[in-house]
Parts: structure tokens; sequence; C-alpha cells
């Protein structure tokens, strides 16, 4: 398998699945802060210009949540996806919720305060983004006290996909309120097969 990847994206969630299973993959670089991913030949793996990607012989994927769940179901005796009907619809509960409750504010933060050209940055934007991921956060910081992993009491891709985006809202100071993941964010970057933080990321390309 290979693996196209920019270490502070959110090929961190592809690149920690990988890592969990123990899988043998060729890790390629895709600069983006020099443009690789607009360059014809990576365009070809990917038109929309982003990363991850997962090449597995011929079978090429994008999309960071499609690509850890196609990996847990490639290898189930991991345990990475539950079997039980009830358990996998939470996995999936939790897996949109930080997709679109969590991760959207912080996009939108991102593109106001960095992404877009600054004569197209609404300050209000990133007020309300931040007001909008606090609010959602107060859920899942009720739903974790007392709970070591976000479904059941393994690993699932619910917690590889979660404390990524938890250390991206750290990372902009919006976890400062909420002890409890703020505990299960370092418990999960602690264990052994973890991968590089956001923040120890950047500076690796630095």
């Amino acid at each position: 398998m290979r693996l196209y990847e920019f270490a502070p994206t959110r090929s961190i969630r592809v690149r920690w699945m990988l890592q969990e299973l123990g899988v043998d993959f060729e890790a390629v670089t895709v600069n983006l802060a020099v443009g690789e991913h607009r360059r014809p030949e990576f365009l070809k793996i990917n038109p929309a210009g982003k990363v991850p990607v997962l090449v597995d012989g011929d079978f090429v994927l994008t999309e960071s949540v499609a690509i850890v769940l196609y990996l847990a179901e490639k290898y189930p005796h991991t345990g990475l996806v539950p079997t039980d009907l009830k358990q996998k619809a939470q996995v999936n509960r939790w897996l949109l919720f930080a997709t679109t409750e969590l991760e959207q504010p912080l996009w939108r933060i991102v593109r106001h305060t960095s992404l877009y050209p600054e004569h197209l940055r609404l300050p209000a934007e990133v007020s309300l983004a931040r007001q909008d991921f606090t609010d959602m956060a107060a859920v899942m910081e009720e739903y974790m006290q007392g709970r070591k992993f976000i479904v059941g009491d393994t690993l699932t891709v619910a917690d590889i996909v979660g404390a990524y985006t938890l250390d991206w809202s750290n990372e902009v100071q919006l976890l400062n309120n909420f002890p409890h993941l703020l505990e299960y964010m370092e418990r999960m970057y602690a264990r052994s097969n973890a991968p590089l933080r956001i923040a120890e990321a950047i500076a690796s390309i630095s």
C-alpha cells in the first residue's frame, strides 16, 4: 500500500490507522506548501488535489474517514470497527459528529484566519465558528465522562478520527474548558502506535 500524505493534515488519521494495524506501507510526501498537490501527476491520482490518498494495488481511495473505515474493514480481526450492529452505528455516529459538528467549525476558522486572501476573511465568522465548536464540544465532553474510548471498551476508528480532530481544536485553543476531552486526547496520543501531534508534524516540515 502507498499513502500520499502531508504531515500536518488529516493524513495523520490514515497514518495512525496504518500504524495501529502494523501494516507495511510506502509513504509519499505531497508537499502542499510548494504546490505539489497541483502537479498533473498527482491530480491523476486525486483530481481534487488533496491528501490523504491511499493506493492499495489498483484501488485508489480518497477522504480520510473513508480510508480509515476501509482499512478497518480490510483487517476485521483488529476490531477497529465493531461487528455488533448497535456499536457500529455508534461508531458511525461519532465519525459523523467529528466531521460535521467539530471539524466544520475548525475549517471555517482556518479559512477566515489563514487560507482565504486577507480581503475575503470575515472576523465575525471566526467568532461564530468558535461558538459552534464550543457548543458541540460540550456535548462530547459530557458524553466522555467516565469513558476510556468513544465506543465500547477498545480502540475503534472513532477514536482515531476523534482524537485527531480534538488535537486540531487544541491547536486553536478551543479545548481549555473541556478537561475530559483534553485528558482523552492526551491519552490517545500516548499510545505506542500514535502518530505525531499536529504541532510536531508542523515542526517536522519547518
